[in-house]
């Protein structure tokens, strides 16, 4: 997941996070003021969506389903690249291009784009009818200093998938809870299988279930401090990387590390990754998972303190600041958003709502869904600072160079936490 960043001196990024954190329960505060008529609104408006090959068609049936509803208003859909789309968005703007009214966007943009004044705000609009609704988990991402700015649309918990069948031949009968422990497993695969045990993504967001296994993160924003470094962040690099040096995982290739890894799962080339629920659906088209039940799912595995946790993904609809139409826009979010579309879209493509009411019997029936809805319960909300897009980009590499063997974990972060201190959130302390 690629991110961009903003920055307005020393201490914003602690500001944004505290105020995110501590007013997102906020949310259900905030009532939906009087408007117009909804069958009055009229307007044609531009939407940007980041969905991918396997979603995009059913949520177009929606947009479709949405005019019909509101005669006066003629949606433009334009399915936008995902990994293109923050920065083609800022383009656009930067430009005078063509915005659109409404985009997509990942959680970790959120902090950015509304530091940077590039979304209009929903505070009490049909954008976010019945705030409370959201599961408290998502709004984080969503609420700066009392005001809401997006529309949580979907979360994306990392869990543990893993292959029964692998793990029974291998005579396991139960998922790792640890980190440790999934390394013996991984390596007990091998011996009797010799199929690998494990494949890792050196994309950097898939670092942090390591960061808060043992109770670390990328920075300490209550304090200024840049944590990627310390003695915590350091030992939960080690056990990644250690992963691969032991041979309980597969060596991430130089090129699509996510890719490889999720053909070799689909393939039964091997037995468990960390991915989120957005990917059960090519999952399911891959010869090991014919039979649906073989994919098992379990919460990320606990490091050396016995915490474990999951990042909260996702993505939110956002207005953009400059729509000429913004009641359209308003009540478009508002449409896709409720937990009538995300009950459809979950039973339809296995994504995960952030409305509570969408977490219908007939959701929860699924097993899929149901174990990474308890996934879910052991998220950790990111920090929504202004600067967490580059911070991830910036750390990318290094951690990509850790995971293959080309770096030492200690210097690939202390190289990670002076870059970040030097060009992104100078007058920060480097915690070691």
């Amino acid at each position: 997941m690629r991110r961009r960043r903003g920055h307005s001196g020393p201490g914003s990024a602690a500001a944004a996070a505290l105020t995110t954190l501590a007013l997102a329960a906020g949310v259900a505060g905030c009532g939906t003021a009087p408007g117009p008529d909804p069958a009055d609104v009229t307007g044609s408006i531009t939407w940007w969506d980041t969905s991918g090959p396997t979603e995009a068609p059913a949520v177009h049936r929606l947009v479709a389903e949405f005019e019909k509803e509101h005669p006066g208003i003629d949606v433009s859909y334009v399915n936008v690249d995902f990994f293109e789309a923050q920065q083609k968005y800022r383009d656009a703007v930067r430009d005078g291009g063509e915005v659109p009214d409404v985009l997509r966007a990942d959680v970790g943009w959120m902090a950015g784009f509304v530091q940077d004044g590039l979304l209009a705000d929903l505070t009490g609009t049909p954008a976010v009818p019945e705030p409370e609704g959201f599961l408290e988990t998502t709004t984080a991402s969503v609420v700066y200093d009392g005001r809401t700015f997006g529309a949580p649309q979907v979360t994306d918990p990392l869990a543990l998938l893993y292959n029964k069948e692998l793990f029974a031949e291998a005579g396991l009968t139960r998922p790792p809870d640890t980190w440790e422990a999934l390394r013996d497993a991984a390596l007990e695969i091998k011996e009797v299988t010799g199929v690998d045990g494990v494949a890792l993504n050196t994309d950097p967001y898939y670092a942090l279930p390591f960061l808060y296994g043992e109770g670390s993160d990328l920075l300490d924003p209550d304090r200024s401090r840049i944590t990627i470094a310390d003695e915590a962040s350091v030992r939960a690099a080690t056990t990644a990387a250690e992963l691969v040096t032991s041979g309980a995982a597969r060596k991430p290739p130089a090129e699509d590390a996510y890719g490889a890894m999720q053909s070799a799962f689909r393939s039964g080339e091997v037995a468990m990754i960390l991915d989120g629920p957005w990917a059960t659906t090519g999952i399911f088209e891959g010869e090991a998972f014919t039979d649906r039940a073989n994919l098992g799912i379990a919460p990320i595995p606990a490091g050396s303190t016995g915490e474990r946790g999951s990042p909260t993904g996702g993505h939110n609809l956002v207005v953009s600041a400059g729509t000429r139409y913004p009641e359209a826009a308003q009540l478009f979010v508002g449409f896709m958003t409720a937990a009538e579309q995300q009950e459809r879209l979950a039973l339809e493509l296995g994504l995960l709502p952030t409305r509570k009411a969408a977490y219908t019997r007939a959701v929860l029936s699924d097993p899929v869904r149901n174990s990474f809805y308890f996934a879910s319960t052991k998220c950790v909300p990111r920090l929504s600072v202004p600067e967490g897009a580059e911070l991830f980009a910036r750390f990318g590499p290094r951690w990509e160079a850790v995971l293959r063997g080309d770096e030492p974990p200690a210097k690939a972060l202390s190289e990670t936490a002076y870059d970040w201190q030097s060009s992104l959130l100078p007058g920060w302390s480097v915690t070691r």
